[in-house]
């Protein structure tokens, strides 16, 4: 279980500070979106802001998730600049096949690679990917915005995943993470840990509360409790 804040719904003004709260939370990983106004409707971060980040929490992880449809001008801009993980969405992608190879160069940068799949599009497309790729992101609102509502057939969603990658990891023992983003608090949380996602994507319900380190705890507590 990894809860990772998207740092989206963070107060600008007060990034590092969050940031540093969270990490005294307990985080070791985050969440950035970077959205370029054209896949999404959004505008967000770029390189420049991954750069820093590592300059200033070398041992935390910096999770890019790619909202862009230039993915071949992006994932090395951001592998250069220090992502630990980029994922980007399979729709952005002209060629699937090429998938596996961006997974290949990620893996020679000391990257990992997850693809993210929107909630129109079908879970089985990770049967050719499982062998490649590190993480699967199945989003449960449409991306572009934080704040939405988690989706009603996102369980399902999650769980067929899960099954397809599973099944097609290619050797024993591997495993591809499942990741989760939108909509998530302590209740949703739970219904997606039970139909099988590892990774927990969370930014109003971590940032927007003001107190940053009683929202990372009670996420926390919500998906170790004992049933």
């Amino acid at each position: 279980m990894l809860i990772a804040p998207s740092i989206l719904n963070a107060d600008n003004m007060f990034l590092g500070e969050q940031i540093q709260e969270a990490v005294a939370a307990g985080i070791t990983r985050f969440h950035i979106d970077v959205m370029d106004g054209h896949f999404v409707s959004n505008l967000s971060y770029g390189p420049q802001l991954v750069k820093d980040f590592k300059r200033h929490f070398p041992n935390v992880q910096a999770e890019v998730h790619l909202m862009g449809d230039k993915v071949n001008e992006m994932v090395p801009v951001f592998a250069d600049a220090g992502a630990d993980l980029i994922e980007f969405h399979y729709e952005a992608v002209e060629n699937p096949n090429q998938i596996g190879s961006w997974a290949d160069y990620l893996h020679r940068h000391g990257s990992r690679m997850g693809v993210a799949l929107n909630p129109s599009t079908d879970v089985k497309v990770l049967t050719k990917l499982a062998a490649k790729i590190d993480q699967a992101l199945i989003m449960t609102v449409f991306p572009g915005f934080g704040g939405q509502k988690f989706l009603p057939d996102s369980a399902e969603r999650i769980r067929a995943a899960k099954e397809v990658v599973d099944a097609h990891a290619s050797r024993p023992g591997r495993r591809v993470m499942i990741e989760v983003d939108g909509g998530i608090n302590a209740e949703t949380a739970k219904i997606a840990q039970a139909a099988g996602a590892d990774v927990f994507v969370a930014g109003s319900y971590i940032f927007g509360k003001g107190d940053i380190a009683g929202q990372v705890k009670e996420l926390t507590a919500a998906l170790t409790e004992e049933e």
